[in-house]
């Protein structure tokens, strides 16, 4: 090929290591889970009893969107897969199954009970425990902080023998509030996931680029500018999406090389994004986010009168540590003001914005 066309992509090929972006998903599982080295030893730790047939210890894993609580939690239950066939891992998603009735007929099709037809929830709970304490079990309970009601909790604590139950949310609000009931039951040792820094970051993306990409298709610079980027909004999902992103860029250009000027385009894409989806949100939280954007700029505490006309339950505490957790998650805007005729006095804004929702 002559010079002026050497660095043109051809038809037939690709950045890309194969046709299936699956190491840019944020659901992908990579071995081994960079950077999670003692969390997934204090986890482990609450596990290991269940291999000499005693009961473990509870676990609430709490961190921010996008911290690797996930991976970290679906890379144990898969070595616990591995390594035994009498500790059953039971892994659900409670956004997708949020509540009891949801859980169970999940769990029955995790343990591959098929026939739930007309069948009520107590008869398939019934089900679940004569066959679990046969064994031992690990319930990963992740995106806990979407759930529309815990009573299946209180049955496993109750009825399920040898077990040890991972909670996972975005924030330690979520096991503050939750039912003294349950919660003198749980007894839930805390493990925090903290952001990673820049480094970490880094490494975690490299480690992504090495499995989805052709080797030396990145310039330098362009995933640099990457990895700050991730960095700079501690969610390593921005990352992935930003080198998918890259990539396809590249290629619709016909480049052989994943530059700059391909980065910018990307990041172009989400200065009007942020990640989380309001749909992701507790039922309580859409109401307030539904008051603070019909009520953009109102006093805290004009605001909380406005959520208790609308029938919201919570007390004034608990709505300030949803308010806190809106904020955290970009969704509202909370300046604190001092002086004035009113004294101090804290004002919440919406935030216009779009959201991702490729992951």
């Amino acid at each position: 090929m002559c010079g002026l066309f050497k660095n043109i992509l051809g038809s037939s090929e690709s950045l890309f290591k194969d046709s299936s972006d699956t190491p840019l998903d944020f659901s992908f599982i990579p071995k081994p889970i960079l950077y999670r080295e003692k969390e997934q030893m204090a986890i482990a730790a609450c596990i290991k009893p269940l291999f000499q047939e005693k009961t473990g210890r509870n676990i609430f894993v709490y961190g921010q969107p996008g911290v690797g609580k996930t991976a970290a939690c679906k890379h144990l239950l898969r070595e616990i897969e591995e390594e035994t066939d009498e500790i059953v891992p039971i892994y659900i998603n409670c956004w997708k199954h949020n509540t009891t009735f949801k859980i169970v007929i999940e769990i029955c099709d995790l343990m591959g009970f098929k026939f739930v037809q007309n069948k009520k929830t107590e008869e398939l709970f019934r089900w679940i425990k004569q066959n679990l304490n046969k064994k031992s079990a690990v319930f990963v309970l992740d995106e806990a902080d979407k759930l529309e009601d815990i009573d299946f909790l209180y049955m496993i604590l109750e009825e399920i023998g040898r077990k040890s139950i991972v909670i996972i949310a975005n924030f330690r609000d979520w096991a503050i509030d939750l039912d003294e009931r349950v919660k003198s039951r749980l007894m839930a040792e805390a493990i925090e996931f903290k952001p990673y820094n820049y480094e970490e970051t880094k490494g975690i993306l490299k480690q992504r680029k090495d499995y989805a990409f052709q080797p030396n298709v990145w310039e330098d610079s362009s995933f640099e500018m990457i990895a700050k980027k991730t960095a700079e909004m501690q969610d390593i999902r921005t990352g992935l999406y930003l080198m998918k992103q890259s990539g396809l860029i590249a290629e619709d250009k016909s480049s052989r090389r994943i530059k700059i000027e391909h980065a910018e385009l990307a990041l172009d894409k989400i200065k009007d994004f942020s990640i989380k989806n309001p749909g992701e949100l507790a039922e309580d939280e859409k109401l307030i986010l539904s008051l603070v954007k019909s009520n953009s700029g109102s006093r805290i505490g004009d605001l909380f009168r406005s959520y208790q006309q609308n029938g919201g339950k919570l007390v004034y505490k608990s709505f300030q540590r949803k308010i806190d957790k809106l904020q955290k998650s970009k969704f509202i805007i909370v300046e604190k003001t001092a002086g004035g005729e009113d004294g101090n006095t804290t004002i919440i804004k919406h935030v216009s914005e779009k959201k991702l929702t490729d992951f």
